[in-house]
């Protein structure tokens, strides 16, 4: 930059400083920087990066560079504070994407109540609006209202969007009864390894549903009004899976017997949703459900899902990993109890309100307030089970947990092919950890300096949610970059931590 034009930014950051009442020390706290650095900067004596310049704008809220958001975006984190205070647990992520395909059952109008607003759900949106459902967000809410139309037109569908999200799938379970033919573009998401579709596939075949994959598409064909001449035994005892069949029941005027079924959190709160159009369902929270369907739905009908079990997990491994005590409101406990009876063999000490719940009339939820203190190894190795053993999705912050343990632990991860290879990045933060096989890690603790560094955000929600907790832990200044995954199922993370005394902010590059 000339000094000419460096005078005339520091001239326009002064002017911006002074509006908004602040001294040159009070921004340079802001920045993370000296009182003499922002002297200089409005000097024209000071060299400046357009990272720097971004970051000075949204601290005095004037846009001197701006930031186009098809850039990837990424985080920074100061490391090293103690967490205090108080955060309520949003709802659920995985109940949200299942609601969201729900709503084509109903022709009437469908409101989700404290909708999760992620970018897993705004794929959703996008290819809902795409074939033609009008969706929108009430006023100062995150009530979202779905409007469906006459029928969907599925040759309209946003490929891109739903490329982006494996959700698309349950899309099989609602439409089949509207298409004796269509198609949907293969799903995506997070990159877990091979993650087969063929559950689906053959429990829907019940319905009269048959799938051929060619050139980037599921090519449907429905044999519309076939049902079930007999229980359908699910092959894997999955939620996904277990939400297709469901939703494929719910529109079949008969009764369905669903064997092996997931008893998960998302999947009661679907069955919960069902049950307000009309659907009778019996075995909530089982794993045989019986489902007698109804022909047509169309109701208007409102719905909040419940908490997330897997956030409220998150935010009890970002205590632990920074020694600190914090209030989490509103945790789903009954899908959590085994988690905390783990973390209980490992020394962990926590308090807890009497139970109460949730908005959706079910769930039941507490207060959990939590004590730091030392922590050992667990005696056996740390593995997940289907509901109600320890949820996959939680098992990657054991990872984290064990950092901070006197001891080794084995995290056995024999759902996924490659999740566990992601955990081996928490050796970029100071962690001992090693890679025994594509399933299995060993963490040896407790680390003695968790250290500051600059990482590439893992392909995959929770590895990739667990180094940014990490680096909560690491004196001095990390960067977490392209963390679109973690946007996918967390809803303002950064600002919510730093709501906790965390000092984490989000930028991207020019």
């Amino acid at each position: 930059m000339s000094d000419d034009y460096l005078a005339r930014i520091g001239n326009l950051i002064r002017d911006a400083r002074r509006h908004k009442g602040m001294t040159q020390t009070d921004l340079a706290e802001l920045l993370g920087t000296s009182q003499s650095a922002v002297a200089r900067i409005e000097q024209g004596g000071q060299n400046l990066s357009l990272e720097m310049l971004a970051r000075i704008g949204e601290a005095l809220d004037s846009e001197f560079v701006s930031l186009g958001h098809s850039q990837p975006q990424h985080l920074r984190v100061v490391g090293g504070a103690q967490l205090s205070g108080s955060i309520d647990v949003k709802t659920s992520k995985n109940a949200a994407v299942a609601l969201l395909c729900a709503a084509l059952l109903n022709k009437g109008r469908t409101t989700l109540r404290s909708l999760a607003r992620i970018e897993e759900v705004n794929r959703i949106i996008e290819v809902l609006n795409s074939i033609g459902v009008r969706t929108r967000w009430l006023p100062d809410s995150s009530d979202l209202e779905i409007t469906p139309p006459a029928r969907v037109d599925l040759d309209a569908i946003d490929i891109e969007a739903a490329r982006r999200t494996r959700t698309v799938i349950m899309f099989l379970g609602p439409l089949l009864h509207e298409f004796e033919g269509f198609q949907l573009p293969y799903a995506g998401g997070c990159d877990l390894g091979t993650r087969t579709v063929e559950p689906h596939l053959v429990a829907l075949r019940h319905f009269g549903l048959n799938v051929a994959a060619t050139q980037g598409f599921y090519d449907a064909d429905v044999r519309i009004g076939q049902g079930p001449q007999r229980p359908i035994v699910l092959t894997e005892r999955g939620d996904t899976v277990t939400e297709n069949v469901l939703m494929a029941a719910a529109r079949h005027p008969g009764v369905t017997v669903v064997r092996n079924a997931s008893s998960n959190y998302m999947v009661q709160d679907l069955c919960f949703f069902l049950q307000r159009l009309g659907v009778q369902i019996d075995g909530i929270g089982t794993t045989t459900l019986t489902v007698r369907g109804v022909a047509d739905i169309d109701v208007d009908v409102d719905y909040q899902p419940s908490e997330d079990p897997i956030e409220a997990m998150s935010l009890l491994a970002a205590a632990v990993v920074t020694d600190s005590s914090i209030t989490i409101r509103r945790v789903p406990i009954e899908f959590l109890e085994i988690e905390l009876a783990t973390l209980e063999t490992m020394g962990m000490k926590y308090d807890v309100t009497p139970e109460y719940v949730s908005a959706n009339g079910h769930t039941r939820l507490v207060d959990l307030t939590t004590i730091p203190g030392p922590l050992k190894a667990a005696a056996d190795k740390i593995h997940p089970l289907p509901f109600p053993g320890l949820n996959i999705d939680n098992l990657p912050f054991f990872a984290l947990i064990a950092a901070k343990a006197e001891g080794t632990t084995m995290i056995h991860d024999w759902v996924y092919e490659n999740r566990a290879i992601y955990l081996t990045e928490l050796t970029k933060v100071g962690v001992n950890v090693q890679l025994l096989d594509p399933h299995r890690v060993m963490v040896t603790g407790p680390t003695a300096k968790f250290r500051a560094a600059e990482v590439v955000c893992p392909p995959a929600l929770r590895p990739g949610v667990v180094i940014l907790l990490a680096m909560l832990a690491a004196p001095g200044t990390s960067v977490l970059r392209n963390v679109y995954v973690i946007n996918r199922g967390y809803e303002d993370l950064a600002e919510r931590l730093t709501a906790l005394g965390a000092k984490v902010d989000t930028f991207r590059d020019i």
